[in-house]
């Protein structure tokens, strides 16, 4: 199937009000084209250098999500144009986008990361960790960031009620925080699900998923 018959049957698959990020990490330029063409206009990459060179060569009206493991040192080449970062997986992390993001005189929404698969290679935050974070007052603390929302990555697993179980504790975390006084009306991202595991996180809540491979193909 093409580009185009997998965006469509995803598409049909999540609903309208489910952001598809398509993740494009390691395509090449011209497959991102062919999925805009379709429409598509949110792209996903996990190396800052890497999104910022295609950012260059394609459309302005393209929304750019870092999707990975953030390094500190590269935040600055994506703050004058990324939309959505993914990964904010400790208190340092939040620091420095909030720092490079005073720099270009923007305010960059973000995710914060929590940590809810049974492997050590996974980052983010635990339950805990978080509550004690969403306590400060964030907007004070770090105010060229907004947190959006929250995103996590299941276990990569067969086994389907693990996944399920994973997604549903964050979700439920999500709710709570949602009901917390700190609560803005812009704390409305719960990202979780990829190609393998997409369909359960949306049974559990998730309203962003995060898909390549389904999209564009294996990896290369």
């Amino acid at each position: 199937m093409s580009i185009k018959e997998n965006l469509e049957e995803i598409r049909k698959a999540i609903g309208a009000h489910v952001q598809l990020v398509a993740v494009s990490k390691t395509k090449p330029v011209s497959a991102i084209e062919e999925a805009y063409a379709t429409g598509q206009r949110v792209f996903g990459e996990n190396r800052i250098q890497e999104m910022a060179e295609k950012a260059e060569l394609l459309p302005k009206d393209i929304e750019w999500h870092m999707i990975g493991h953030v390094q500190d040192n590269k935040i600055k080449y994506m703050a004058p144009f990324v939309s959505l970062v993914h990964g904010m997986d400790k208190p340092k992390r939040l620091k420095a986008l909030n720092k490079e993001a005073a720099k270009v005189d923007r305010v960059i929404d973000c995710l914060v990361q929590i940590h809810i698969a049974k492997e050590d290679s996974k980052f983010g935050f635990d339950f805990d960790e978080a509550r004690n974070l969403f306590e400060q007052n964030l907007e004070e603390k770090y105010p060229n960031i907004r947190v959006r929302g929250l995103m996590g990555m299941a276990t990569f697993t067969d086994d389907q009620e693990q996944v399920r179980g994973e997604f549903r504790a964050l979700a439920d975390f999500f709710k709570e925080m949602q009901s917390q006084s700190f609560s803005k009306s812009y704390f409305d991202i719960l990202s979780m699900g990829m190609s393998g595991d997409y369909k359960i996180a949306l049974a559990e809540g998730s309203n962003m998923v995060r898909i390549g491979s389904s999209i564009f193909g294996a990896r290369n």
